[in-house]
């Protein structure tokens, strides 16, 4: 029998989410930030939610830092050292030690000083870089180019094929943590060790996982690794990106943009460049301080989180989210496209709409209704997990009105009650 909502099972789906909302150790995380109690956020894996405090803590960057100080702040308030400091802040959230991560610049300039960093450190007959052929678009556009630069060329490879791939002629592999259309999470242990086997490198794309998983740079010998900071870690839009140099590889690191601010005496002002040592060999000019520290002020909502409770978390959405949309959706309307297994698995779920519905049309009527997706031409739905301040509730809602959609597009009449 259905309910006021017109689906079956209805009632106790929302019954286990309470309960599980109940047990939730971060539920009160939500708290932390902007978000209005009616909307249902399931897009922080393209922009997350902005914490409640920042725009406090950046009026005082702006009024008196800025404002007052003008000049001063580089040193009084601490701007020079914003990249490393921030960069160490960062490092515990993808398992590195303090003194491995610069932030600053863009995700695609970071990708490009890695990708040449490390075919510099490769011998001349290691000619090819190999980059997982479903990567983001911008990342194979930085190999070309890349590539183009230093003499060898790219090889795109099905992320399944990846490790058979790799051998004497493979200078550096570059591979996305998790895709970012299906939401599959790569084997990076597995990968890396490949990798280091055949005699290459490794540069690992951490957009979609950092803040969502365990990441383990250090603990799996990483050679590498970017990310930006606007999904998962809430820094803002065009927050800035970070970089990552195991090491071992610090001070070989010959970075393809050396700037003013990676120099070793950067007010020395000589003609001649020679790099600082440790993580600030990979920053380049003056940062984006207004974005910088804004960052700063947003990571202060991971004080006493553990990723590890973060995953736990994630997974348990996600599954429960699934058993949703299969309780809600309409048989053959939509089918997931990330893994069941957990080890496969991001923080979020794409659902392929099958059956001639238009993905586009679907999710902005959810979003007219208050879940907040998004969508990947042609036809996948993407929902992103922020365990930070997502709920179950939300998870039931949003497949449920999802549901809803699909019925309402066939023509289906549920007499659908709202909630």
């Amino acid at each position: 029998m259905s309910d006021s909502t017109g689906f079956p099972n209805s009632a106790d789906l929302q019954e286990r989410a309470a309960a599980l909302d109940s047990a939730d150790g971060l539920a009160k995380h939500r708290e932390l930030f902007a978000l209005d109690d009616e909307g249902i956020y399931l897009d922080g894996n393209s922009l997350g939610a902005l914490p409640r405090h920042v725009p406090e803590r950046m009026a005082d960057v702006i009024t008196r830092q800025w404002g007052e100080m003008r000049i001063r702040s580089w040193d009084e308030s601490g701007w020079w050292a914003a990249p490393e400091r921030i960069g160490d802040r960062i490092a515990p959230l993808v398992g590195a030690a303090a003194g491995r991560i610069v932030a600053g610049d863009s995700t695609s300039v970071n990708v490009f000083k890695a990708v040449v960093g490390a075919v510099r450190l490769a011998p001349e007959a290691r000619d090819e870089i190999l980059v997982d052929a479903s990567t983001f678009p911008t990342d194979g556009y930085i190999a070309e180019s890349a590539a183009r630069m230093t003499g060898r060329r790219v090889v795109p490879v099905a992320p399944e094929d990846l490790a058979a791939a790799l051998g004497p002629r493979t200078a550096v592999a570059l591979v996305n943590h998790v895709d970012y259309r299906t939401g599959r999470l790569q084997d990076l242990p597995g990968l890396t060790a490949a990798a280091h086997a055949a005699g290459a490198l490794t540069v690992w794309d951490l957009c979609h996982s950092a803040g969502a998983l365990p990441v383990g740079l250090d603990a799996h010998g990483v050679d590498f690794a970017v990310g930006c900071t606007y999904k998962y870690l809430n820094g803002g839009p065009g927050a800035p990106a970070y970089l990552y140099v195991a090491q071992r590889h610090q001070a070989a690191f010959d970075s393809p943009l050396p700037g003013w601010h990676s120099h070793v005496d950067p007010f020395g002002m000589t003609p001649g460049y020679a790099p600082a040592d440790g993580a600030a060999r990979g920053r380049v000019g003056t940062p984006d301080i207004l974005s910088m520290l804004a960052l700063e002020a947003a990571l202060d909502v991971w004080e006493g989180v553990a990723v590890e409770d973060v995953r736990e978390k994630s997974l348990a959405l996600t599954d429960f989210f699934l058993e949703c949309v299969d309780s809600y959706a309409p048989a053959g309307r939509v089918t997931s496209v990330t893994p069941a297994p957990h080890h496969e698995r991001g923080s979020q779920v794409s659902l392929r709409c099958e059956d001639g519905v238009d993905a586009g049309e679907v999710m902005r009527e959810l979003i007219a209704r208050g879940v907040v997706g998004d969508f990947r031409r042609p036809d996948v739905l993407r929902f992103g997990f922020t365990p930070l301040y997502v709920g179950f509730a939300d998870a039931e809602r949003a497949a449920r009105e999802l549901g809803q959609v699909l019925r309402r597009l066939a023509g289906e009449d549920l007499g659908e009650a709202r909630a």
